[in-house]
């Protein structure tokens, strides 16, 4: 882990939910070659398993928004990169980041980040009062249709965007992006495909791939830049007689997390 209290101020700082993606998933497209933009950028072992804080996206992310990121998935008290000031912590070290704030993101805001949010499925669409919980912590948020779950395009939209809040901030900046196509229906990415499967949950992830370069060009355009790239729960297709997520299984709670240090 590196010293949080070294990066923050110093870089940009991102974090990047991949929603919904399996860890199997994303292992094995990463052996076969099929997500050779992610593999370049990860860590010599590749994508590192850990287990969720959440079976469901608004309870993961509440989570991360608390400092709670994903628990590496080995027995002890595993050190964080973000705290919040409280008393009690046993997974504060002296390489944790404390906040004073609610939520990261407010305490990012108070050490000079400008924040932005760019949502992905529907507990960041802003329609009702739960879909703006999330993108309300934020300086600037953005949502539509066309970065949604049923946008065969939403990835390259949320890139364009971000590259473009990028492009007009001035000073640090701390994005949040909710990748949406790899979330149910995701069989729009699978040629022929009628239903939901792991082949075309795959297929997503490739998808996902190939949009992101322009993003990690954008980030390394401003200058350093540190951030997370995980998921925030997977989800099942049929595996035990199990279905979808919000669900104690292992192909829920099994997910794949990487930190990316881009010069």
């Amino acid at each position: 882990m590196v010293d949080m209290n070294e990066i923050v101020g110093s870089h940009d700082l991102f974090l990047i939910t991949l929603d919904t993606l399996r860890y199997d998933v994303a292992r094995d497209l990463a052996a076969a070659g099929r997500t050779p933009n992610l593999t370049a950028l990860l860590p010599a072992g590749g994508w590192e398993k850990r287990h969720s804080p959440g079976s469901f996206t608004y309870a993961s992310h509440a989570a991360f928004f608390a400092g709670f990121l994903p628990t590496p998935a080995s027995s002890g008290d595993h050190e964080r990169l973000f705290a919040l000031r409280f008393d009690g912590s046993t997974s504060t070290s002296p390489r944790t980041v404390v906040l004073d704030g609610p939520d990261i993101v407010s305490g990012l805001r108070a050490r000079g980040y400008h924040t932005a949010c760019i949502g992905g499925v529907g507990f960041f669409n802003k329609k009702n009062p739960l879909g703006r919980v999330f993108p309300g912590l934020f300086d600037e948020s953005h949502w539509s249709p066309s970065l949604g779950v049923t946008d065969p395009r939403s990835t390259e939209n949320q890139v364009a965007l971000a590259c473009e809040v990028l492009a007009r901030t001035e000073g640090r900046v701390f994005l949040f992006i909710n990748i949406s196509a790899l979330h149910q229906p995701n069989r729009i990415y699978l040629h022929g495909a009628t239903e939901d499967t792991l082949a075309s949950h795959g297929a997503a992830l490739s998808y996902v791939d190939r949009c992101l370069p322009p993003l990690v060009q954008a980030l390394r355009a401003r200058g350093p830049a540190f951030g997370v790239v995980c998921s925030d729960h997977g989800t099942a297709y049929g595996e035990d007689g199990y279905s979808g997520h919000r669900l104690a299984h292992s192909v829920v709670w099994d997910v794949p997390y990487a930190e990316l240090l881009l010069a």
